[in-house]
């Protein structure tokens, strides 16, 4: 089965957490509400320096991600 790049994610146990899942290599769930990423992959030292650098874009792509979907809700 093939997945979207994100998801949004909700759960009624954090009614102000908003939840973007990242579901391509590096996985992981970030919640927007205090930008705290839980990374669903198990890193070695050679691939924790390599996210360094990419950890800031994915994060920005999450959070624009997010505008966009909200925005199309907005509009319907």
């Amino acid at each position: 089965m093939d997945f979207p790049k994100f998801l949004l994610g909700d759960n009624t146990d954090y009614p102000t957490a908003i939840f973007v899942i990242h579901t391509e290599f590096p996985r992981f769930i970030i919640n927007l509400e205090n930008d705290e990423v839980e990374w669903l992959e198990e890193f070695d030292q050679h691939d924790e320096e390599e996210l360094e650098n990419e950890t800031e874009n994915l994060i920005k792509e999450a959070s624009e991600f997010y505008d966009r979907e909200i925005a199309r809700y907005e509009d319907d």
